[in-house]
C-alpha cells in the first residue's frame, strides 16, 4: 500500500508460573496488596478495569509497563482462561494508551505470542489474539515493523479463514485482522491483491443462497460473509484505480442480489459496499454510468421504506435509515449526510462513504479508545488527514477534563429542564381553562 512511513521480560518479581496457575485470576479474593511485591500485584489480570488499565497518576506509566511485561510472559501459561485473560488485558492497554516505545522493543516477542495463541488456541482465544494483532499494527503504524507482523501472521490467518472446520468466531476475527493489518502494513501491491482474493473466495459464496431441505435460506455463515465483505471493501479503498475498475466489472452487478437476503446486517453491509463502489467509480470516471442503476434504485427504495410486519421494528428502523443514505448516494453524486466526530478540542468531518467505512472499521477495533487514538495516534491522524497531534499544555488539558460527578450534575439539570419544558407542552389543562 503506497502510504507514508509513520510510526505511531521475565516473570514478575515474587511471582512464579506455578503460583499464577494456582491463583484465581477472576476473583477479588486474592492476597492483599500489602503482602504482594511491587510487580506481582500488576501481573494479576483482575487489576485491569473494564475500560482498560488505570492510568490516572503519572507514576503508573512504569507500573503499567511492569504489568504488561507480566502479561506477555503469561501468554505462555498452560491455562486457556489465563492466556485469554492476559490477551484481553494487553488489548485494553493498547486501546487506551499509546505504548509505541514499549511495543517496539517487544514486537517480536508479542508477534510470537500472538502466533502461538492463534495456532494452539480455540475460538475466543483466537479472536482475542487476532484483535491484539490489529492493535499491535495500529500502535506501530505503517512502517517496516508492522509489515513484519503482517507477513508473519498472514499465512496463518488465511489458513484459519479458509478452514471450514475452524470456529466461526475465529474465522470472522481472522478476516477482520487480515483486512486491517494489510490496510496498515503492506507495501507490496501483489500481497494486497492476494489478500483481497482470499477474502473474495469467502463472501462470493453468499451470491448463491444456500438452502436447506425446507427451502429456507441458511444463515450459518452470514457473520463470516459480513466480516470478509467489510474487510474486502476496506482494502478496495486503497487500490489503484485500474484495479478498482476491474473489481467493479466483476462485482457491481452481483451485489444487488445480497439486498434480498434474510439477514438485516448482511443487507446493510451490501448496501454500504454498493455506496462505496459507486463513489469510487465516480472518482475514476465522472461520467460513470451503470445500466442496472434503475433496477437497483427500485430495490433500494423498497428497503428504505420497508414495512414488512415479519421483521423486527429495530431492524426495520436501522435498515430504513441506512438505505435512505445509500439511495441518495446512488441517485445523486456527492450526496452524503456529513457526520461530525468530536475528540478533545478537535472536530473531524466524515463527508464521504470511503471515510465512513474506514472510521467504522477502526472504531470497531478501538471501541472507547477511538477518540484517544484520533488525538494521539499518528497513523490514524494520517489516515484521516488530521495533521500532527496537537501539543496541549497541562492547564488546557485540566480545563478540558470533567469529573464524573460534574457530568452527573449537568445531565441531571438538563434532564429536569427538558422534562419541565415537555410537561408544559403536554399540559392540556391550560387550553381548557382559557376556553372557559
Amino acid at each position: 500500500m503506497p502510504k507514508s512511513k509513520r510510526r505511531g521480560g521475565g516473570t514478575p518479581r515474587g511471582t512464579s508460573g506455578a503460583q499464577h496457575r494456582n491463583m484465581q485470576p477472576f476473583s477479588d479474593e486474592d492476597a492483599s496488596v500489602e503482602t504482594m511485591s511491587h510487580c506481582s500485584g500488576f501481573s494479576d489480570p483482575a487489576s485491569f478495569t473494564e475500560d482498560g488499565p488505570e492510568i490516572d497518576d503519572e507514576p503508573t506509566q512504569e507500573d503499567l509497563e511492569c504489568k504488561l511485561k507480566g502479561f506477555i510472559d503469561l501468554t505462555l501459561d498452560k491455562s486457556t482462561k489465563m492466556r485469554q485473560f492476559v490477551l484481553d488485558g494487553l488489548k485494553s492497554a493498547l486501546t487506551s494508551k499509546m505504548l509505541y516505545e514499549f511495543i517496539l522493543e517487544r514486537r517480536i516477542t508479542l508477534t510470537d505470542s500472538i502466533e502461538r495463541c492463534i495456532k494452539k488456541g480455540k475460538g475466543d482465544e483466537q479472536c482475542a489474539a487476532a484483535g491484539l494483532a490489529c492493535l499491535l499494527c495500529i500502535q506501530l503504524g505503517s512502517g517496516t515493523e508492522s509489515e513484519e507482523v503482517f507477513k508473519t501472521l498472514a499465512p496463518l490467518l488465511k489458513k484459519i479463514l479458509c478452514d471450514v472446520s475452524a470456529s466461526m468466531k475465529a474465522r470472522q476475527a481472522s478476516a477482520t485482522c487480515l483486512g486491517v493489518c494489510c490496510f496498515i502494513a503492506t507495501e507490496d501491491i501483489m500481497e494486497l491483491y492476494f489478500t483481497m482474493e482470499c477474502l473474495e473466495s469467502i463472501f462470493t459464496k453468499s451470491y448463491q443462497k444456500e438452502r436447506n431441505q425446507n427451502g429456507i435460506s441458511s444463515t450459518h455463515n452470514t457473520g463470516l460473509y459480513i466480516s470478509t465483505l467489510l474487510a474486502w471493501t476496506l482494502l478496495l479503498t486503497i487500490c489503484p484505480m485500474n484495479e478498482v475498475k476491474k473489481k467493479l466489472e466483476i462485482h457491481l452487478h452481483k451485489f444487488p442480489s445480497l439486498l434480498s437476503c434474510d439477514d438485516v446486517n448482511l443487507r446493510i453491509a451490501a448496501g454500504e459496499t454498493l455506496a462505496v463502489l459507486f463513489e469510487l467509480a465516480r472518482e475514476s470516471d465522472e461520467d460513470f454510468f451503470n445500466e442496472d442503476t434503475e433496477l437497483l434504485t427500485q430495490k433500494l427504495k423498497a428497503l428504505a421504506t420497508d414495512g414488512n410486519k415479519h421483521r423486527a421494528k429495530v431492524d426495520k428502523r436501522k435498515q430504513r435509515s441506512v438505505f435512505r443514505d445509500v439511495l441518495r448516494a446512488i441517485e445523486q453524486e456527492h450526496d452524503f449526510p456529513t457526520e461530525t466526530v468530536r475528540f478533545g478540542p478537535e472536530r473531524m468531518y466524515i463527508d464521504c462513504w470511503v471515510k465512513k467505512q474506514t472510521y467504522n472499521t477502526f472504531k470497531e477495533i478501538l471501541g472507547s479508545g477511538m477518540q484517544y487514538h484520533l488525538q494521539s495516534n499518528e497513523l490514524l491522524r494520517n489516515i484521516f488527514e488530521l495533521g500532527p497531534p496537537l501539543m496541549l499544555d497541562e492547564t488546557t488539558l485540566k480545563s478540558m477534563k470533567i469529573t464524573r460527578f460534574e457530568r452527573h450534575l449537568y445531565n441531571s439539570a438538563a434532564f429536569k429542564a427538558r422534562t419541565k419544558a415537555r410537561s408544559k407542552c403536554r399540559d392540556k389543562r391550560t387550553d381548557v381553562d382559557e376556553v372557559f
